[in-house]
């Protein structure tokens, strides 16, 4: 088998854009959402999304019931919002989702390929759907399917392939038509380590190399912090960040004591003062016991010192550690509803 590794993507020569004109639609923003809601009788999935999501590498993060899946499914012109508006490379989701779909691939997460047929008949059907020529078509689905390191296996009927390998036809299928965006809906779904790797880096390379924008829908925020550049949550049908991950990491975190003992006294002290405290957790720490107090301002540093002066312990080293896309993710997601990033209710809003 081709390893992934092994092959370098490059972008097609020759390749005939759809009837009327352009290859890539001119826009300056990938996607941009304006009082998007949708519902489903008396559930809310999208509560009024307002957002641009820019032509990069992104993450689309959210809980089951989010509002993930039915925001794609809008964007794709799938199905149309209760209310608002949404445009994908300038195209308009409600009445251009047939245009749209010229410049945008979809990668679903659930296994829909037909297992009756070859790999290569299969991408090739889809670049055909996508107006190519039939011998154009053929062409452009084996450089596609050599492109996911599936080469020598394109000849091969669907049902015999390794989850894996399934999941890269789905994503040779979503390149075929050489697209100026892709959605990527659980990349990584049921693949091995090593798989999962090499999908990881194919979608790096998509967008470095080809110049794609990619939208990764996943839960794996591993994975997210891999490939991405910025990323979108959404809780609860509500946008609660988007923005480039850099910028994460420089948002002031938590702080890190280290003490010699007495940990359970010490944490249960700043809680009395209204601080957060709580022993970190394995993935937080480099090496050595620590407890995590919960960063909201100077007097915090105050506090660390005055409860280890009443205890008479020795601190041994407080340090502030940078927020992570986890914690942000947690914060964000598991904060109770109708409640803002401060605290406050935006009930009634």
């Amino acid at each position: 088998m081709t390893a992934p590794g092994s092959t370098t993507l490059t972008k097609p020569d020759g390749l005939q854009a759809p009837a009327g004109g352009e290859r890539f639609a001119p826009a300056e923003t990938a996607v941009e959402v304006r009082g998007l809601r949708k519902t489903y009788g008396s559930v809310v999935a999208l509560d009024r999304l307002t957002l641009q999501i820019p032509k990069a590498a992104v993450g689309l993060l959210g809980a089951n019931g989010a509002g993930k899946t039915t925001l794609l499914k809008i964007l794709l012109g799938l199905s149309k919002p209760t209310e608002g508006s949404a445009t994908v490379l300038g195209y308009d989701t409600r009445t251009e989702g047939v245009k749209l779909r010229e410049y945008v691939g979809y990668m679903p997460e659930s296994d829909v390929l037909p297992n009756g047929t070859t790999a290569a008949d299969f991408v090739g059907h889809m670049a055909e759907m996508s107006g190519l020529p039939s011998r154009a078509a053929r062409q452009r689905a084996a450089d596609v399917l050599y492109q996911v390191g599936l080469d020598e296996e394109r000849y091969r009927l669907i049902k015999g392939f390794s989850t894996g390998m399934k999941q890269r036809v789905k994503l040779a299928q979503a390149l075929v038509h050489d697209p100026g965006l892709v959605f990527l809906d659980e990349p990584t779904n049921g693949m091995d380590p090593q798989g999962r790797d090499d999908m990881l880096d194919l979608i790096i390379r998509i967008h470095r190399m080809l110049g794609i924008a990619v939208i990764v829908s996943s839960h794996i925020l591993e994975d997210i912090e891999r490939v991405c550049d910025y990323v979108v949550i959404l809780s609860q049908g509500k946008l609660v960040r988007a923005q480039p991950l850099a910028g994460i990491g420089m948002e002031e975190g938590d702080l890190l004591v280290r003490i010699d003992e007495r940990h359970a006294e010490f944490t249960n002290r700043l809680a009395g003062l209204g601080i957060e405290a709580r022993a970190g957790s394995s993935h937080e720490l480099h090496g050595g016991e620590e407890i995590v107090v919960r960063y909201d301002g100077e007097h915090v540093y105050d506090a660390v010192r005055d409860v280890a002066a009443e205890l008479d312990v020795a601190l041994r080293s407080l340090r502030k550690r940078a927020r992570s896309l986890e914690d942000i993710y947690i914060d964000e997601v598991d904060r109770p509803p109708g409640e803002d990033a401060t605290g406050a209710s935006d009930v009634g809003a």
